[in-house]
């Protein structure tokens, strides 16, 4: 078999990649190993992750906010088996949909580990062990990445677990310790702190989401104790994880605080949420000459080529934020230039989202980022409580946080958290492609009353302090 294009790795980046070959007529094969397509976001990644957080959320509203709605209800009850058989049905459906894709493009699907015979033929080596051999003109490696496992973590997929483990627990723990405040541990402990765990995060940095505007992280610290009755330690460095006793029923984290003294928290379960190591065992990279940093990532230049030619890495496996949507921008950007194409991609604008309640989204510089470089700006603040919209649905959590230009009032930044912010930062990311003003946004009409209005009147703000609501 004799292909111009393989993709490895069938997630995000790897089925869009290999569907846009197909489309500019490049004759196209994706390998996958695992029996499902769609990678760790489809399989147990951002879909079943939101597919809990939607049914806890519901959960929660049932729970809190109905009464006052005017709902009348008996106390509702987790019936937490069928909340993960939704999840599953979920998943099912939208790998499903991929599998569909594949045949719709004609694009061949081989199941089992790709490896590197030399850059032009690759070994299929399927999980009976049977081996097949292709032929291919170009390869794009989309493998993705794996949760990151501290040396000392006791690692069973029991009790000290990640969040793939997370996604297929057999009941709703009592007590949930969470390493790492960023937003696999926010999103997957929020699920658990609504369905009735009592969740301790335990985070290395100053903040939760470190790698978003802090405002972020403050507001979303603050509305977690607030509303789930999460507890935050901060500044803690984790240094033991173990079980206590011989039933294997508790676990037992041992911290350093900030000022040196050692900290101990026990619970039913521990999540390990510190990141994701790019994933490239098997590959066979070393048959042809490729090497990976200490990350594990593929070194490759601005158009995504290894050190081989006509060998390309996308998404978790090079550099850059790892996410769903920026593998699939690079999976579409190889295709096209395999076929002779000029795109391009800036990756100031791929939006970052939590998908915790409310929601966070960012795209931009950071106000941190810009003291740093010394860039002059103006801040606009308005917050979800001044909407009309926010108070009808009791959503009244967050603000939008607007950075402009000092001098040519370009948006450089636009944070958001509150209801719907995954959504809303689209209109920041399409605003800041054109580089638009916070002028220009402002003197849009945006319907009322809607989520949207506080981003118009953050841009009323950072223009000229001229917000109309507040």
């Amino acid at each position: 078999m004799k292909y111009d294009v393989t993709v490895i790795g069938s997630g995000p980046g790897g089925y869009v990649a290999a569907i846009r070959a197909a489309q500019l007529g490049l004759k196209t094969a994706i390998i996958e190993k695992y029996a499902t397509l769609g990678g760790t976001c489809l399989n147990v990644g951002c879909i079943p992750s939101k597919a809990l957080l939607d049914s806890s959320e519901h959960f929660h509203a049932a729970q809190k906010n109905f009464k006052e709605h005017g709902i009348d209800i008996n106390e509702p009850k987790v019936n937490f088996e069928q909340m993960i058989e939704r999840k599953r049905g979920v998943v099912q459906k939208t790998c499903d949909g991929v599998a569909y894709l594949m045949k719709k493009n004609k694009i061949d699907v081989h199941q089992g580990v790709g490896s590197f015979i030399d850059k032009n033929n690759i070994k299929i080596t399927a999980e009976d062990g049977k081996e097949t051999k292709i032929e291919t003109d170009k390869v794009i490696i989309a493998t993705g990445s794996k949760p990151t496992i501290f040396p000392f973590f006791p690692y069973d997929k029991k009790r000290f677990i990640t969040s793939t483990e997370a996604l297929e627990l057999k009941e709703v723990p009592k007590k949930m310790i969470v390493i790492g405040g960023g937003v696999i541990g926010m999103e997957l402990g929020s699920v658990y702190a609504r369905l009735g765990t009592e969740v301790s995060v335990i985070e290395f940095m100053p903040s939760i989401l470190g790698s978003m505007d802090s405002t972020m992280g403050k507001e979303l610290e603050r509305v977690s104790k607030k509303s789930l009755k999460m507890k935050f330690f901060l500044q803690h460095k984790v240094e033991k994880a173990e079980y206590k006793g011989k039933d294997g029923k508790e676990v037992v984290i041992t911290a350093v605080d900030k000022k040196g003294k050692e900290v101990k928290f026990e619970a039913d379960y521990c999540l390990l949420a510190v990141g994701r190591s790019a994933y490239t065992e098997g590959l066979g990279l070393e048959n042809i000459g490729i090497k990976t940093d200490k990350r594990g990532a593929i070194d490759v230049n601005d158009h995504l080529e290894t050190s081989v030619k006509g060998i390309y890495a996308i998404g978790d496996v090079v550099r850059g934020a790892m996410l769903a949507h920026k593998a699939e921008e690079e999976g579409v950007m190889v295709a096209e230039l395999m076929a002779g194409q000029k795109p391009h991609i800036n990756y100031l604008l791929i939006p970052g989202v939590v998908y915790t309640w409310p929601e966070v989204a960012s795209v931009g510089y950071t106000e941190e980022q810009l003291k740093e470089s010394g860039r002059k700006y103006k801040s606009g603040s308005f917050p979800f409580m001044a909407l009309g919209r926010a108070r009808a649905s009791m959503d009244t959590d967050g603000l939008v946080k607007v950075l402009a230009d000092e001098k040519t009032d370009e948006i450089l930044g636009m944070h958001i958290i509150g209801a719907r912010a995954a959504d809303m930062i689209a209109t920041a990311v399409t605003a800041m492609e054109y580089r638009a003003s916070a002028e220009d946004i402002a003197r849009q009409s945006h319907a009322h009353p809607t989520y949207m209005e506080a981003v118009k009147e953050a841009c009323l703000a950072a223009t000229e302090n001229r917000a109309m609501h507040i």
